[in-house]
């Protein structure tokens, strides 16, 4: 199984992405809060994953906040013709340096409009309706139906190319098929973690785009990252990191590469935005896409869940 970076999947008819990608939530401060460690390496890491045949940034205006779309407009702009940059609204920082729910309508326009300004675009390439995930809910006031529909409004006028949605139920996301168009799905999916298989069936049943975030078990699968610095319940056992080094081992691969190349393998429908601060970790991401994976490799890592 060897999954090219060159594979292409279209979410839209004027709107498609190679299938691994890139995700931004890890270039503004600790906590996703302030100004990166390294401004110019952050730049760098944007440039590169570009040069390195990136079509496809996953970010949010409540990265920093703001500080990743100031970066990405900082580093890329003016933009490739073929590179999609996908953001999520429904969800804005508190003082506390906290996620807090905010998909009211008119709240939802005022972050399409701060997207917009933000990243230098007059249309927003793919915008995510945020609703759940990481174990975290963002209860609304506003009937789901109500925010989903406020985003196909602007949809209409032309302000958005496609509409997604991010951690989100197989219910919800047949009610909002039944609004608008939906041309991908995030939702939280990994090696370690198939708790989205429903939702991810039923997006390759609809041919709709499902982008697993936190590919990586939220960094827990890097072969250079502190298990024991963790927080609780997020290590990989033992067990697990053994098989998935048993397969790395096989091919000259390290943990990160072996977990990227099975997500893309998964299913057709399937994309991975990697996120990385590290230009070396950029390049490790990327040269997932060339790992082949044998029959019996995928066997051992199916039953890592």
């Amino acid at each position: 199984m060897t999954v090219s970076i060159g594979d292409v999947l279209r979410l839209a008819d004027d709107l498609a992405v190679r299938r691994l990608g890139y995700g931004a939530m890890q270039l503004p401060g600790p906590g996703v809060w302030g100004p990166p460690r390294d401004h110019a390496t952050a730049l760098a890491v944007l440039r590169r994953a570009v040069e390195l045949g990136v079509t496809h940034i996953d970010t949010s205006d409540f990265y920093g906040p703001h500080v990743a779309n100031d970066l990405i407009r900082q580093a890329l702009h003016p933009y490739p013709d073929d590179l999609v940059i996908a953001t999520k609204v429904g969800v804005v920082r508190d003082e506390w340096h906290g996620f807090e729910a905010a998909a009211e309508p008119e709240r939802l326009r005022e972050q399409v409009e701060e997207n917009l300004v933000r990243l230098g675009r007059a249309r927003l390439d793919l915008v995510h309706l945020r609703v759940g995930g990481d174990g975290l809910l963002f209860p609304s006031a506003v009937p789901f139906a109500e925010s989903f529909g406020a985003l196909a409004e602007l949809h209409e006028r032309g302000l958005i190319r496609a509409l997604g949605l991010s951690g989100v139920t197989v219910d919800q996301l047949a009610e909002a098929r039944a609004i608008a168009p939906v041309a991908a799905v995030q939702n939280r999916f990994h090696l370690f973690d198939r708790s989205g298989a429903d939702v991810l069936a039923a997006c390759e049943a609809a041919g709709i785009a499902f982008t697993a975030y936190f590919p990586l078990a939220a960094g827990m699968l890097r072969h250079d990252v502190d298990l024991s610095q963790a927080p609780p319940g997020m290590a990989p056992s033992a067990e697990r990191l053994a098989v998935l080094d048993e397969v790395a081992g096989r091919h000259g691969a390290t943990r990160a590469q072996v977990a990227i190349a099975w997500l893309l393998g998964r299913s057709p429908v399937t994309l991975a935005i990697p996120g990385t601060s590290s230009l070396a970790h950029l390049e490790e991401n990327m040269a997932a896409a060339r790992l082949c994976l044998s029959p019996e490799d995928i066997a051992l890592l199916d039953g890592l869940a």
